[in-house]
């Protein structure tokens, strides 16, 4: 994927802040241009369509999360500390742009043909590698023999969510969200 110029990075912020707020499916495009203050023609000089700005959004930090949890996965770090390690991921990404998430949780449904397969591939590879580490600390006993799928569930549903959480709470300090978020749902596993 290539490098969006300044001007579409700013396009996909606003866009996807529309996103979160009305729902993909209601922005247009002249929604768009409204928001940044120019003529839609303009808008068409930097982005084709609005299906081209929800697959920056999407791919992007579907990229993010993918890439992260391999290299997490191959590090020499306890099963422990992987998830702990995937946890933080999750808040970074989501304290540094809540609405991308909104858009990569609400609206990936929409992405074209070529980019959903490659999404929904990324999503199976990024849930198969968190399996294969809940299950090797069950196996290592670093984690209660709890069921692997329950965990997984458990963890997961929590940090895809927190968008929604954190989006209300942006005074909330991310530091604490941090520390608390990762010895909370840690601490019923080991």
């Amino acid at each position: 994927m290539t490098k969006p110029t300044h001007r579409k990075t700013e396009i996909v912020a606003i866009a996807s802040g529309l996103f979160r707020e009305k729902g993909y499916s209601a922005v247009t495009m002249r929604d768009l241009a409204n928001a940044m203050d120019i003529k839609a023609a303009s808008l068409y000089n930097h982005i084709k369509s609005k299906q081209e700005i929800l697959v920056l959004i999407v791919i992007e930090i579907a990229e993010e999360y993918t890439n992260t949890i391999r290299l997490i996965e191959s590090s020499n770090d306890t099963a422990v500390e992987k998830i702990g390690n995937v946890i933080q991921l999750h808040i970074d990404i989501t304290v540094k742009n809540p609405d991308a998430l909104a858009s990569l949780n609400n609206d990936w449904m929409h992405l074209p043909e070529k980019e959903l397969q490659y999404f929904l591939q990324m999503r199976e590879t990024y849930e198969d590698i968190f399996r294969s580490i809940v299950k090797k600390g069950i196996a290592d006993g670093e984690i209660k023999n709890y069921n692997a799928e329950v965990i997984i569930f458990s963890i997961l549903s929590t940090i895809r969510t927190l968008y929604l959480w954190y989006g209300k709470k942006k005074e909330f300090n991310a530091k604490v969200l941090k520390t608390n978020l990762n010895k909370i749902l840690l601490d019923g596993i080991i």
